[in-house]
C-alpha cells in the first residue's frame, strides 16, 4: 500500500514538472560507465601528455546529462531544484578531481611484449 503511494507521487513529479522519471533514471544510470570509461581516458591522456579536451568534455557530458534533461524538458521546476543541481554539480567536480588525483598518483602499469610465466609443478 504505502509502494503504491510513493510510485503515485513519484510518477506525479514527472508529470507536473513534464519529465518522464524512467527517462531520468535510464541517462543518470547509462551514463556511469559511460563517465567512469571518460575519466579513465582522462587520467591516460594526461599521463601521456596528450590532449585532455576531448575526455573532459566527454566525461562533462556524462556527468551532467541527466540534469540537463531535467533543465530541458522540465516545466516550472523550482528555484530550489537547480539550487539542488548546482550544489550537486560542484560535489561532483570536487570528487572527481580528488579521484583524478589519486589515479594520477598511483604508478602506471606497465605491460611487457613477453608472455607471462606459469610455474610448472
Amino acid at each position: 500500500m504505502w509502494w503504491d503511494a510513493i510510485q503515485q507521487w513519484f510518477f506525479g513529479l514527472g508529470k507536473q514538472y513534464g519529465v518522464n522519471p524512467i527517462i531520468f533514471g535510464a541517462i543518470y544510470v547509462g551514463a556511469i560507465p559511460l563517465f567512469t570509461l571518460s575519466i579513465a581516458w582522462f587520467v591516460r591522456n594526461l599521463r601521456r601528455k596528450r590532449s585532455i579536451i576531448l575526455p573532459m568534455l566527454c566525461a562533462g557530458f556524462c556527468f551532467t546529462s541527466a540534469y540537463l534533461y531535467l533543465i530541458v524538458v522540465g516545466m516550472n521546476v523550482p528555484l530550489w531544484v537547480y539550487l539542488l543541481i548546482a550544489g550537486m554539480v560542484l560535489i561532483g567536480i570536487y570528487s572527481t578531481i580528488k579521484k583524478v588525483r589519486a589515479q594520477l598518483a598511483m604508478p602506471e602499469a606497465k605491460t611487457d611484449d613477453k608472455p607471462s610465466q606459469i610455474p610448472q609443478n
